[in-house]
């Protein structure tokens, strides 16, 4: 039987059909030789590499997203700064969060603290903000690593690790497969991004603009990727009809996501062996 290696791309709530994936590649029987996502990707891969099958991260999800009054106790404990900051005139902090608090509150406890405990090798993708390029993160601390994945700017205040100030990695590399070179014979990359609706004419709110924007940024460096040099397999849940921030349609997300599994299924499998 073949090797596989497995890519998470980023694409906010609509990441969360990767379990979906999960759960079809739990059902197959198979894990990856290795796993490298990028931002929601980036999560949702590391529960994986910790040992999370997919239907616990399932449930998960579903028990954080049935209770919106917990959700956002989480949210506020996230928060980079405090009501005084907004009378202080610090207006950027006390309306962002921090990505490290962020994680702590709702990243599941099976996910350890080092990448060294992982049971499959991960590669967690942030974007170096003062370098302009890439960052691929692989050793050490896990927590910073994630909470740099997912540093969305304007929404989460940047991470700095070793150094580095560190942002989104969907900035530079939402759907990051080429880092998948050489650890498996078969590279499978997951994109949430999906193709826009043609109909759609709704204004967003101002976040909902911002993420949209990056989505759009992101959609692009993805066909550009894809229009140089594909993986062997790319894999793409039925979710374009989602927002990115669409957390609390989780269920619904879900739902959708169902009938990837199916083909993840049938496509891999043939490639495997």
């Amino acid at each position: 039987m073949k090797t596989f290696a497995l890519a998470l791309g980023s694409g906010g709530a609509r990441g969360l059909a990767h379990i979906a994936v999960i759960e079809a590649l739990d059902e197959l029987g198979v894990k990856p030789a290795a796993i490298v996502g990028t931002s929601i990707g980036a999560l949702i891969g590391t529960a994986y590499a910790a040992g999370m099958r997919g239907r616990d991260m399932r449930r998960y999800v579903l028990s954080i997203a049935h209770h919106p009054t917990e959700t956002r106790r989480r949210l506020l404990a996230a928060r980079a700064g405090t009501l005084a900051d907004l009378f202080s005139g610090a207006f950027g902090l006390a309306t962002q969060l921090d990505a490290e608090k962020f994680c702590s509150q709702f990243l599941p406890e099976a996910v350890p603290q080092d990448f060294a405990t992982l049971s499959i090798p991960l590669t967690v993708m942030a974007t170096d903000l003062h370098a302009r390029q890439e960052a691929a993160l692989t050793v050490g601390p896990l927590h910073p690593a994630l909470a740099a994945s997912i540093a969305i700017p304007g929404l989460f205040r940047p991470v700095a690790i070793e150094g580095r100030v560190l942002v989104d990695g969907g900035a530079t590399n939402p759907l990051p497969y080429d880092r998948l070179a050489g650890r498996a014979d078969i590279a499978v990359a997951v994109d949430v991004f999906g193709l826009p609706p043609a109909d759609r004419s709704d204004v967003p709110s101002g976040w909902e603009c911002v993420y949209t924007t990056i989505n759009v940024m992101g959609s692009a460096i993805v066909t550009a990727k894809l229009n140089h040099a594909a993986p062997d397999l790319v894999i793409r849940p039925n979710v374009t009809i989602f927002h990115a921030l669409d957390f609390y349609q989780a269920s619904a997300i879900l739902r959708s996501a169902e009938a990837v599994k199916a083909e993840v299924k049938d496509k891999l499998g043939t490639l495997i062996g």
